[in-house]
Order: C-alpha cells, then sequence, then structure tokens
C-alpha cells in the first residue's frame, strides 16, 4: 500500500530577518515542527529570499550533501576547497560536505534580489573528502518532461552528482502536459514540491509551493491543471 504526506506552502516555517526572507519545508534554525524533520534522507528544502547585496557570512557544514538551485538572480559562492563562482537560473550546484567545510553564499547584486532553494540530504558514506560541482541546464529539455539535474556520484547520467543514492528531476509542464517517473531504486520515495503553477500528483491537487510525499510506490503520475514548473527528489527513505 502507498503511503504520502501532503505538505501545504502555507503551513511552512517562515522566518523573515529582513535581508533574508525564508521558508522552511522541514524543521530548521529556529522553526522545529516534530512531524517535520525529514522525509527520508532530505533533511532540509528551504525556499530562500536573499535582498541586494547581502547573504550568509563564511560558515561550516559537514557530512551533508548541499544542492542550490537558483531561481531567479545570482548567488556568489566561496568555499574553503578554493571555489569560487557566481551560480544563476538554470545553473545548479552541489557540495559534499564530508568531513567538513566553510562557505560563503551572497546576492553579488545590490539592485536585485535572489531566490534559491537549497536542500540538504544525509550522505550514504561519513566522512568523505568533500568535494563539488556545478553545470548548467538546458531548460528545453524539461519542456512537458523531466530533466535529470542531481545523480549519485558514479552515476552514468546527467547531473550534479552527490554522496547518496538519489535524484533529483525538473520539469516545465504546459497546461494539460501529463507525465509518468519512475522511481529508481526501491525503498526511495519522491518529495514533489511544486516551484510554480498547479498540478494532480497521483491524485493531490497540489498549488505553488505546495509538496508530496510518496514512498511504497515505484512510480509517479503527474498531469499539469495550469503551466506548472516541478521538482522531484528520488530519495532513500531509510536513514543509516
Amino acid at each position: 500500500m502507498s503511503n504520502s504526506v501532503l505538505h501545504k506552502a502555507g503551513e511552512r516555517g517562515h522566518a523573515n530577518h529582513g535581508w533574508l526572507d525564508a521558508h522552511h519545508s522541514f524543521s530548521f534554525a529556529n522553526y522545529h515542527n516534530p512531524e517535520k524533520v525529514h522525509f527520508g534522507v532530505l533533511r532540509v528544502l528551504n525556499d530562500d529570499v536573499v535582498a541586494g547585496g547581502m547573504g550568509f557570512g563564511t560558515h561550516p557544514h559537514d557530512n551533508m550533501e548541499i544542492v542550490t538551485i537558483p531561481l531567479e538572480g545570482e548567488l556568489a559562492h566561496k568555499d574553503s576547497m578554493g571555489n569560487g563562482a557566481v551560480i544563476r537560473h538554470n545553473e545548479v550546484q552541489a557540495m559534499s560536505a564530508g568531513t567538513g567545510i566553510t562557505h560563503s553564499e551572497r546576492n553579488p547584486n545590490a539592485d536585485e534580489r535572489v531566490n534559491l532553494l537549497q536542500i540538504w540530504i544525509f550522505p550514504k558514506i561519513r566522512n568523505i573528502k568533500p568535494r563539488y560541482d556545478q553545470q548548467i541546464f538546458d531548460p528545453k529539455d524539461r519542456i512537458n518532461k523531466f530533466q535529470q539535474i542531481v545523480s549519485p556520484i558514479g552515476d552514468i547520467h546527467s547531473g550534479v552528482q552527490i554522496n547518496q543514492d538519489a535524484w533529483f528531476q525538473l520539469g516545465d509542464f504546459a497546461r494539460g502536459a501529463e507525465a509518468t517517473y519512475q522511481l529508481q531504486k526501491k525503498g526511495n520515495g519522491a518529495y514533489i514540491f511544486m516551484i510554480k503553477g498547479v498540478a494532480t500528483v497521483n491524485g493531490k491537487l497540489l498549488n505553488k509551493r505546495d509538496a508530496l510525499g510518496v514512498w511504497d510506490v515505484d512510480h509517479v503520475a503527474l498531469k499539469a491543471d495550469e503551466d506548472a514548473e516541478i521538482l522531484l527528489l528520488d530519495v532513500p527513505m531509510e536513514v543509516k
């Protein structure tokens, strides 16, 4: 029997610090909800808006897979591995924090905001050597279908690579379009986050920023009720 959990956009944690307006799908910082601590190995999904010229100062991470997906604007990144880059819409960044890294993230533009999704995934193997990956993705390759943007280290398929048996997909569906996604590993579940638009996913109606988690299933079926942009996270349900 399949199982599911519906997370409505308005029920997310919210913290507005002025320079940072953040919505938390799972418990984070001062937001704690015992029913929303994680979905399998998916630990954090933050929907952040950072004001012009502002950002996160240098801070540490370890033993976490961190994926950043800019939705609008630009984000400048520097880390202790020597990487320095600006990531933009249609780009995806991944870091394996492993034994430990420090990094900073800021909006390099004084006159425009940046909106990004930052996702944390528990690692498959602890204390690996830290690593960094960044790629540009062609938005044409996700029109009315899923485009793979994240895959496990060593996977021959496309996407930035992380230290976990997880696959992320982006899809940009026109009204009326339908698609089916097959989960890639037994024991994985899918967390579907509506970036914008309206779609019916496995029989559940999702609006902008709603999310649906499903497990004990082998596929996800969707139909776009309006034009819809969708992020699908195919992740192990067991945290080891």
